[in-house]
C-alpha cells in the first residue's frame, strides 16, 4: 500500500531536502550534522546531532525563509598525543533548511541538551488544522448554493 501526504509542509520539506541532496552530489549531505524533522499539530521540531560541540559555538539564524545552523567542533588532543585514527569530523558545520511559508520564522526557538540541538518553529495559525461547522438547512438557515 502506498501512502502519500497532503501536508504542504511535508511536501515542501521533502522537495527542498531532495534538492539539497542533489546539490552536495553524494558528499555525505550533512554527515557532520544529521537532522530529524518532526511535524506536530502546532509546530515543527528539527533535531540536529551535535555531540562534542561547545554550545557557545552554535548559531541559529533565519534570513528570508532560510534557517541556518552553524556549529564548530574543535580538536581535543594534547601536545604529547599523536592521532592514529581520525573518524570524527572537526571544524565548522552548517546546515540550511528552507522554511515553508506556513511556518512562523519570527518565533523560532532553539535549545541544546546532551549533544542535540532542538529548533522549534511554530506553524502559523492559518496553516493549522481547524474544525469547520456544518450548517443545517431548514429552520431559517440558507442552504449553500452550488
Amino acid at each position: 500500500m502506498l501512502l502519500t501526504s497532503i501536508d504542504p509542509f511535508v511536501q515542501e520539506f521533502e522537495r527542498q531536502f531532495d534538492r539539497a541532496l542533489r546539490q552536495v552530489g553524494g558528499q555525505g549531505g550533512g554527515a557532520g550534522m544529521p537532522m530529524d524533522g518532526i511535524r506536530r499539530a502546532d509546530d515543527v521540531v528539527l533535531r540536529f546531532d551535535l555531540p562534542g560541540v561547545d554550545p557557545g559555538s552554535i548559531e541559529v539564524t533565519v534570513d528570508r525563509g532560510v534557517l541556518s545552523v552553524t556549529a564548530r567542533r574543535e580538536e581535543e588532543f594534547g601536545e604529547d598525543e599523536r592521532v592514529f585514527v581520525r573518524e570524527r569530523p572537526m571544524g565548522a558545520f552548517t546546515r540550511r533548511v528552507y522554511l515553508s511559508e506556513h511556518l512562523d520564522a519570527e518565533a523560532v526557538e532553539a535549545a541544546y541538551n546532551n549533544g542535540v540541538l532542538a529548533v522549534r518553529i511554530p506553524v502559523l495559525e492559518k496553516a493549522r488544522p481547524r474544525k469547520v461547522a456544518v450548517q443545517r438547512t431548514g429552520n431559517g438557515h440558507k442552504a449553500i448554493k452550488n
